[in-house]
């Protein structure tokens, strides 16, 4: 078996069409920095995040929201410098520098086409919003980056506290609408629920499918390289199974393994730089219970 170098694989997946990708997350941020100028700050819309933050705390202590954003993202980097892997923060942070940088860059732009919008009704406002706060994360996460700031703190919460990064976002939101319902009122809960509800589902339709993970089949004549990745990078675990062609029946090996939505990008365009022959078939995976993800090995080998 020859010995590989999963780095040079990561490193090689993150290179490939780079540019594009930087475009689009550029584009992603700045549709997000309009989102936010336009549409949250404006009606007081507490969705969570730094954004959801940075409107309670101008209610609450009159402090500037944009430099909130940027006070905020600096700390949350350099406390991410400190106890994170330097490869996730550079991942993050240039969204995480791209965001605050186009809300100042939009204020003015935004500030003339309020003039010309008049949204009397907050639902349709909520609506607007969930579409452009879903496709703006969407292709950002579907791009191979995130948006940093508080997906940071999320990871940092995900490496020491080991609760997932799902329910870690879902926890911290949750807290934060809430918060707005108490500086605000209590329709603000309502419609900034609705907002992270169907942004929610047009991100995970946005980076494929509407499940939290997939179920990979796969078919490669390098079944023990593959199989180390999946265990040594993505620290999941892996079922071999033997099989038979129903036509030629001939006998052979396929990998089974659950990977989440947020790494489906890596993980597929890894393998294949392993196997460009490799063969997959990809299903919807709803729910993987018990034990952790470091330790999923066991639990689906029994």
């Amino acid at each position: 078996m020859m010995n590989l170098d999963f780095n040079k694989i990561i490193n090689t997946v993150n290179s490939k069409n780079l540019f594009l990708r930087i475009v689009v997350t550029i584009i992603g941020s700045f549709l997000l920095a309009i989102n936010y100028n336009l549409f949250l700050e404006p009606n007081n819309l507490v969705i969570g995040g730094l954004s959801g933050l940075a409107v309670l705390f101008k209610k609450i202590f009159s402090w500037n929201a944009t430099i909130f954003i940027y006070v905020a993202t600096a700390i949350l980097i350099l406390i991410g410098l400190i106890l994170l892997d330097k490869e996730e923060i550079f991942k993050g942070l240039f969204v995480s520098l791209l965001y605050p940088f186009f809300i100042t860059f939009t204020l003015p732009l935004c500030n003339i086409i309020s003039k010309y919008l008049n949204f009397n009704d907050t639902i349709l406002i909520a609506l607007i919003t969930s579409m452009l706060f879903g496709f703006a994360n969407g292709i950002i996460y579907k791009a191979g980056f995130n948006t940093g700031g508080s997906d940071i703190l999320m990871k940092i919460i995900n490496k020491y506290g080991k609760i997932s990064e799902g329910k870690a976002t879902f926890a911290m939101n949750i807290v934060i609408v809430i918060a707005g319902g108490l500086v605000f009122n209590i329709n603000n809960v309502a419609y900034s629920a609705i907002i992270l509800y169907l942004s929610s589902m047009i991100i995970d339709k946005m980076i494929i499918g509407i499940s939290t993970s997939k179920l990979f089949y796969i078919k490669t004549d390098k079944i023990n390289e593959v199989k180390d990745f999946i265990i040594k990078e993505l620290k999941t675990g892996v079922t071999i199974i033997n099989v038979e062609g129903g036509y030629s029946a001939k006998k052979g090996k396929l990998i089974m393994c659950v990977v989440d939505n947020m790494d489906y990008y890596l993980f597929k365009e890894s393998v294949l730089e392993i196997d460009p022959k490799a063969f997959f078939i990809i299903d919807d995976c709803y729910e993987v219970t018990g034990g952790v993800k470091r330790e999923r090995i066991n639990l689906i080998e029994g």
